[in-house]
């Protein structure tokens, strides 16, 4: 019996989890539940990412970054760590300038350069450390660490937005290639590296 079921030749055809029914000696297949949330749908980030539009997101970035800088504001540190998050959670769906770039302003520009998303969504994760450890720097009297922080996101963010190089994505093609990020996480990145547009 048992040598029937490990030389079975197929899974059931439903997507539902599979568990091992003792009783019966046979694969039983569990439905997903009914009115559930989808998380993986929730949290969602785009595979594969319009490379425009997150140039673009990194230039709105630029520009409330050098804003916030400029007039030493902490709440602007809040936005741009709050705008991050969303996008590292969430994709572009609920980010506002990941709205603005990926249904206005990509689309009126009219060019598109499939990426892979897993390498984006690791650059909004720095963004988003790094501008959260700048809110909080700020936050407890420590400006210009916060400010130093911040020169740091401007510099990647405007490098992307200029020049096309993603270093987030630079740093993820580098993790992978040394095993610290499993290969089947985005098998099209194992060779990130700087191209001229």
């Amino acid at each position: 019996m048992m040598s029937k079921l490990i030389s079975s030749p197929a899974r059931p055809a439903s997507r539902g989890p599979v568990s091992f029914d003792t009783a019966q000696a046979n694969l039983v297949t569990v439905p997903p539940a009914r009115g559930g949330v989808d998380w993986g749908r929730v949290f969602a980030f785009p595979n594969p990412v319009n490379e425009y539009s997150a140039r673009i997101t990194a230039a709105l970035v630029v520009l409330l970054s050098v804003a916030t800088l400029l007039t030493g504001s902490g709440w602007g540190l809040a936005v741009i760590a709050v705008g991050f998050w969303l996008r590292v959670l969430f994709g572009p769906r609920i980010s506002p300038f990941g709205i603005l770039s990926v249904k206005v302003l990509t689309p009126a520009l009219g060019r598109k350069r499939l990426v892979p998303g897993p390498p984006k969504r690791f650059a909004q994760g720095i963004g988003a450390a790094l501008s959260t450890t700048a809110a909080i720097l700020f936050a407890t009297g420590v400006a210009p660490a916060a400010w130093v922080l911040l020169g740091l996101l401007i510099v990647a963010a405007s490098l992307e937005a200029l020049a096309g190089f993603c270093l987030g994505c630079a740093i993820f093609g580098l993790l992978q290639r040394r095993g610290l990020i499993p290969a089947d996480v985005c098998e099209a990145c194992n060779n990130v590296s700087f191209r001229r547009r």
